[in-house]
């Protein structure tokens, strides 16, 4: 792995390049597109971008857990946590491959 990451500004520069929005405009829409993702996670709907994948919210129970150092039992309260599953495009895309029914 490079350990580079990509920030948001880096994403709106990219939709300044490809769209041709001004600056501005490009991280305004990339602003919306994010909170409407997030919104509607906060709301508990899952979200599918075709050829990228869908995130969705997952209701974890309580459970006793343990303090690696001490060995203490500790529960470890509910709570909802975000899950990613990449569609098989992206996986292919991600290990250099075709995928399935490409040309």
């Amino acid at each position: 792995m490079s350990g580079k990451t990509i920030t948001r500004a880096q994403l709106g520069e990219a939709v300044y390049q490809e769209v041709g929005l001004s600056r501005n405009e490009s991280a305004d829409l990339l602003e919306t597109v994010l909170n409407e993702i997030s919104g509607a996670l906060s709301r508990g709907e899952a979200v599918k971008i075709s050829s990228f994948g869908s995130f969705s919210i997952r209701q974890k129970g309580q459970r006793i857990g343990r303090n690696p150092k001490t060995g203490e039992e500790v529960p470890i309260l509910p709570r909802k946590v975000l899950v990613f599953r990449p569609s098989q495009v992206l996986k292919s895309r991600i290990n250099h491959r075709k995928p399935a029914g490409a040309g």
